[in-house]
């Protein structure tokens, strides 16, 4: 411990490296499980024009569901279950530069700003590639109109190819569109919400965490005052940094180039409002993602304490 608070922090050199990421795999698959069909819904809402095929989250999860079943909403789940890498390198990276940070400040908000936003920076570019696949496959069945890239059919049997091969399929379009830097479109955009997001919600969360134990009786779980901060400081990050998210859908899916000229037509054709399209859901999304995680993570490090320290935490 380096800072005398009510709820313990623990930190990098309190960690058995070898069960936090054995445990942390695990704890990655189940959430991104979990909040897959909310976030494939927010990326169709933000890339929709006005209303033209859903009217809000509700509306798509049962429009997707009657027309595509429950594959529609884990459509281009499988290729998205490789950002398990940028999931551990994300947790290093944070737990590294806390650290670091550490050595120059004690400031719990300035550790968790730094950290926060280096760990977002070095996800972003193993992240970037599979989502710009995984949300191509996202916009096929209903959506498939309001992207460039179809999947075509196999020969044989006139269906597309299954699971990797639909992977394959859009890969192969495009590379043959874009080449390599296909790939990393909407990479400025990604890193201009993510980066913000990261560094935003873990100050809040531990001022969260923080007032809340203020609040509550001393005997209360710290872990029950973790799992209601990290829906709050998801929602104020999702809130701060949903606009450039918006942009950066529309850059990844429509194929764009230009962040500044996507943000201009997007006020031009849908004002203001067009800004917070996805918010709803991406709060939705955020808020069980922000329990499993927090709850997941809390637990992971506690279940990663070196064996000496076990006894020294208040659970």
């Amino acid at each position: 411990m380096q800072q005398k608070r009510n709820i313990q922090i623990i930190e990098w050199e309190d960690l058995d490296k070898r069960k936090f990421y054995s445990f942390g795999l695990f704890m990655t698959m189940t959430i991104r499980a979990t909040v897959y069909p909310a976030t494939l819904i927010r990326t169709r809402l933000q890339v929709q024009r006005g209303k033209s095929l859903y009217s809000g989250t509700f509306d798509a999860f049962f429009k997707i569901l009657r027309a595509e079943g429950v594959r529609g909403l884990y459509r281009g789940f499988m290729v998205n279950t490789f950002t398990l890498i940028s999931g551990q390198a994300y947790i290093t990276t944070y737990e590294l530069v806390r650290k670091y940070v550490s050595q120059y400040s004690d400031d719990n908000t300035v550790k968790s700003l730094v950290a926060g936003g280096s760990a977002s920076l070095v996800a972003q570019s193993i992240t970037v590639p599979i989502d710009v696949v995984s949300q191509q496959l996202m916009m096929q069945g209903q959506g498939q109109h309001f992207t460039r890239f179809r999947l075509t059919s196999n020969s044989e049997t006139g269906k597309p190819k299954k699971v990797f091969g639909q992977t394959r399929n859009i890969m192969a379009q495009i590379f043959a569109s874009d080449g390599l830097p296909g790939f990393y479109r909407g990479y400025v955009a990604s890193l201009l919400t993510y980066i913000p997001n990261s560094a935003v919600w873990w100050p809040f969360y531990h001022f969260y965490a923080e007032q809340l134990s203020k609040l509550a009786p001393s005997d209360c779980p710290h872990l029950l005052l973790q799992a209601m901060a990290g829906p709050l400081a998801a929602a104020t990050a999702s809130t701060v940094t949903n606009p450039m998210d918006v942009v950066r859908a529309r850059v990844q899916v429509e194929g764009r180039t230009s962040v500044v000229e996507t943000f201009k037509q997007l006020i031009h054709e849908e004002g203001c409002w067009g800004l917070t399209k996805g918010l709803s859901a991406r709060i939705i999304s955020s808020t069980p993602t922000a329990i499993v995680m927090v709850v997941g993570y809390e637990t992971l490090k506690k279940l990663s304490l070196r064996p000496e320290l076990v006894d020294s935490r208040h659970w």
